[in-house]
């Protein structure tokens, strides 16, 4: 059990806690929510003893052991499962198969996992003192942003380990989705004090709104009755007959506490700037194939069309070429092979959350943000500015001094000044708080122009996207749905659920025994699904296409019916009949193109039914969901 008592906390005359206490109680998993700046890390580092409060104290009990994930990347050992293993408790030092188990679902695969740390880029190397820190067995498991540098395999992965964590935990994370699935509790730090909830974070919400409306409730009636008071102390003070009422108001009207107004908070203004465009069919890839050098190609033959306002979310495992496909798409990388066509007045913006080398040092953000387009001006460079929480003299801060988080948040600022009816969007949450990434979410949902974008949060692709281009079985794939189709349809082959308490409750033998019969009939089920739906997809495309266009016929044919019907109207008013008789003739040959489609339509359908209940029947031998 960990106890704040008291807690006060100040950096250069700023503060960030004022006499902050809360307790984390036995088998409790605590979410922590609040923007950034206002001291989620810091509390962390209070408890872990990187910091000390002003005032107030950290209780922890005697041997109550800490785990969390150090900012530092040192590695000893000469492998991946040999350094992973270090965090293993000295009772349990023998135990490999937990670190391999841990290992694997962070993604490190059997053949990693024998290489050198070194060998690894950044985002592995997290990853390695993430499962380092898993492996420890801690009382309390302190996890600051667990989800970056994770893909959705593995995030769901974590998401099952964290539900079946049987101690203490707290957790920082920008995806309210992971952590409304994950804890138990819920601390929210704003105005420098914090609340502890029993729910998810609408309920943390919730309540801080509840106390916020009651809070101007009263001062505005504290208001009134102080205006009441001053007002009559001011007309009566000099009537002697009043002497004791006025002096009764004095005495309450000193003794009255005077609430300060509630100073409005800064949150990101997201609102994408469109253009309009002209057409349905606002973009066209065509047979794509990428590698790097003499390497093997990332993308082979891959095609993607765009209309107007689609939602395409680009998911799957890290390492697998979706920052790359993005790119492809974007036309920041050339392919070898295959065409881009665009709409003559499309217009296409790129983020990707790591090119923060893009921008000019020894510009200051409001200049970089004046660089981004032509026609920009400076006071609407200036609201841009504020909308990325540089407001006032912070918009002329050098971008040299700006830490990551604030050059990413400059890059999008770039972005919104823009008129756009594209967008390529590279895990544009990084960085970003839970409420900013709220109005992210918006602003892509409200963008009247098409968005492609590379995701692992599971709420934004629940709550946009529209098709999905999946990364999986060491290809690529175009998935025509949404995200909730996909689950129910296709899968991950995975429970994030997880059975990883009874996992890890195994023996040695058995869990891998498990483990890898569990791997190869989920693998070769997974495979064959993707066949069937790959084969199903093929041969069902054409047919659709085929029925669309036909009922857009009608739907045409039908139109220019009730135009004719009405200039025959007027024609035979006027007594015209040579117009009469041409326009009988269109209202023909209109009603029999109606007659034909109908029959063809009813065909075509048929058809479509038949090969889809055919492909249903071969998933529904396989078992789960058609």
């Amino acid at each position: 059990m960990l106890n704040l008592e008291n807690i006060t906390k100040s950096y250069g005359g700023r503060q960030l806690f004022d006499d902050v206490s809360f307790k984390v109680n036995s088998r409790e998993r605590v979410g922590l929510v609040g923007r950034n700046g206002h001291g989620k890390t810091t509390l962390f580092r209070l408890i872990t003893g990187e910091e000390e409060a002003d005032s107030g104290q950290v209780a922890i009990p005697k041997n109550y052991r800490l785990g969390y994930v150090t900012q530092h990347i040192r590695f000893t050992e000469e492998t991946v499962l040999q350094e992973a293993a270090l965090g293993l408790p000295d009772h349990e030092s023998d135990q490999l198969w937990k670190v391999e188990k841990i290992l694997a679902g962070l993604g490190f695969s059997e053949e990693a996992m024998g290489k050198n740390p070194g060998d690894f880029s950044g985002g592995f190397q997290v990853r390695l003192n993430l499962a380092r820190v898993l492996v420890s067995d801690p009382d309390l498991l302190l996890l600051d942003e667990p989800t970056n540098y994770l893909d959705i395999t593995s995030i769901r992965w974590i998401e099952g380990f964290l539900n079946s964590w049987p101690r203490e935990l707290l957790l920082i994370t920008h995806d309210r989705g992971f952590m409304d699935r994950v804890v138990t509790h819920t601390v929210g730090i704003h105005r420098g004090r914090v609340r502890k909830v029993a729910g998810n974070t609408e309920a943390c919400y919730t309540q801080i709104a509840q106390e916020e409306e009651i809070y101007e409730k009263t001062r505005l009636n504290d208001e009134k009755k102080r205006k009441e008071m001053e007002l009559f102390i001011s007309r009566f003070r000099a009537k002697a007959r009043l002497a004791n009422m006025v002096q009764s108001r004095v005495k309450t009207l000193n003794k009255m506490e005077k609430h300060d107004k509630l100073s409005s908070l800064e949150t990101l203004g997201f609102s994408f700037r469109s253009c309009p465009i002209k057409g349905r069919q606002l973009y066209a890839a065509k047979n794509l194939t990428f590698g790097y050098g003499n390497g093997p190609e990332l993308i082979q033959n891959f095609s993607l069309t765009l209309g107007r306002r689609e939602r395409i979310c680009v998911v799957g495992q890290n390492g697998r070429g979706k920052t790359t496909l993005l790119k492809l798409l974007a036309g920041e990388l050339l392919p070898k092979s295959g065409t881009i066509e665009l709409h003559p007045s499309s217009a296409s913006g790129f983020y990707e959350q790591t090119n923060v080398s893009s921008i000019n040092p020894m510009r200051t953000v409001e200049e970089e943000v004046l660089s981004a387009h032509p026609d920009v001006e400076r006071q609407q460079a200036r609201n841009i500015c504020g909308a990325m929480m540089f407001e006032g003299d912070q918009a002329l801060k050098k971008c040299s001094v700006l830490s990551g988080g604030e050059k990413s948040r400059v890059m999008l600022g770039k972005l919104l000044v823009t008129p756009l009816n594209l967008l390529f969007l590279d895990e544009p949450t990084n960085h970003l708080d839970m409420e900013s990434c709220d109005s992210l979410m918006a602003a892509v949902d409200n963008f009247d122009g098409t968005v492609v974008m590379v995701t692992h949060n599971e709420m934004f692709l629940h709550a946009v996207a529209t098709r999905l281009v999946v990364f999986r079985n060491g290809g690529v794939e175009l998935f025509d749905g949404t995200y909730s189709e996909f689950l129910e349809k296709v899968g991950w082959g995975d429970d994030p659920e997880g059975n990883v308490s009874e996992t890890l409750a195994m023996g040695p033998d058995e869990a891998l025994a498990s483990a890898s019969k569990k791997s190869v009939g989920k693998k070769e089920n997974r495979r064959l699904r993707s066949s069937i739906i790959s084969r199903r997809n093929k041969v069902t495309a054409p047919l659709r296409k085929k029925i669309e266009a036909i009922e857009e016929s009608i739907d045409a044919s039908e139109k220019e019916i009730d135009r004719i019907n009405d200039a025959l109207l007027e024609a035979t008013q006027a007594g015209d009949v040579a117009v009469i008789t041409a326009l009988s003739k269109d209202l023909y040959h209109h009603n029999t193109s109606i007659d034909e489609g109908f029959e063809a339509l009813e065909t075509l359908t048929e058809e479509l039914d038949r090969l889809e209940a055919s492909f249903n029947a071969e998933l529904e031998e396989l078992g789960g969901a058609v």
